[in-house]
């Protein structure tokens, strides 16, 4: 059943006892949209008349999202830089070919910079993607500083006249300051040759609201720009993206739905919101 079906079919029925209302507040946290924002649907739907019920949880819901664009930055002044950031095991490498992928079928030149050097699979995997992909990757010898690969990649994307540097960074806990500053190393390499245009976010629809202290820790240490949620490949877990944007103010501008380099989707509110009823 869709995140508010029975919610939106208790509201209709007009019969729906305290203990009901009880068991669907608990799945509604269950699905990790978090207490705050289950009390303010459950307060509207009880509130609604039955004909108006989806219109009124629908507006509660639109009014939590992020009225910043969803669009990625276009590379208007040269080369976009764009990095992608995350903890371990969110699918950051799989997610930086299925954007090569996405901005190449739309007749950009794109470019991938391997920078997790302390994960040799990661450069392997993102390697074996280029060849895929007939797109060129940039990576450094095993353990080299990631900074330095950057750079690189950056001078060699400009000089190749790419529109995109997509720049795949090791995973890190959010937790550990140590590594937060080695990425804005990172990040201040790049820019001194080119202006970072996105830094988006990658974060596990599965990981729950552990994904929302993510977002806030990672915002508070570089500009984020935006989030990829990976792993959406279905409502039930749909909930953290609206809690995500909720607590943010930032958009979700991709949503991963599965494995294939093509499983990639930009986020559409209007049509995420009519899943979540269905």
């Amino acid at each position: 059943m869709s995140l508010f079906k029975r919610l939106f079919s208790a509201v209709k029925s007009g019969t729906t006892s305290q203990a009901d209302w009880d068991e669907i507040r608990s799945n509604l946290i269950d699905s990790d949209l978090g207490v705050k924002l289950v009390d303010e649907v459950i307060a509207i739907a009880k509130d609604s008349k039955p004909y108006d019920a989806q219109r009124a949880i629908s507006a509660q819901i639109s009014s939590w999202l992020s009225t910043k664009s969803r669009e990625i930055a276009a590379p208007s002044d040269g080369l976009a830089p764009i990095l992608l950031v995350g903890v371990n095991g969110v699918g950051k490498t799989t997610t930086c070919a299925k954007i090569a992928n996405l901005l190449q079928k739309n007749d950009y030149k794109v470019m991938l910079a391997a920078a997790d050097t302390f994960r040799a699979a990661a450069v392997d995997q993102l390697q074996s993607w280029g060849d895929r992909l007939n797109i060129e990757v940039v990576s450094g010898k095993p353990n080299s500083d990631p900074a330095s690969v950057v750079f690189e990649a950056t001078s060699a994307a400009i000089t190749a006249k790419c529109d995109y540097l997509i720049i795949d960074t090791a995973g890190r806990l959010h937790t550990k300051q140590g590594l937060m500053d080695e990425l804005g190393k990172v990040i201040r390499v790049v820019q001194k040759q080119q202006p970072v245009k996105e830094i988006l976010l990658v974060i596990d629809a599965t990981t729950g609201q552990n994904g929302i202290k993510q977002a806030l820790t990672y915002i508070e240490a570089v500009d984020v720009t935006g989030f990829i949620i990976t792993k959406l490949d279905g409502t039930a877990k749909g909930a953290i993206a609206l809690a995500i944007e909720r607590a943010s103010g930032l958009p979700i501008k991709f949503i991963g739905v599965g494995e294939q380099v093509t499983d990639l989707q930009p986020f559409d509110p209007e049509k995420f919101i009519k899943s979540l009823f269905t």
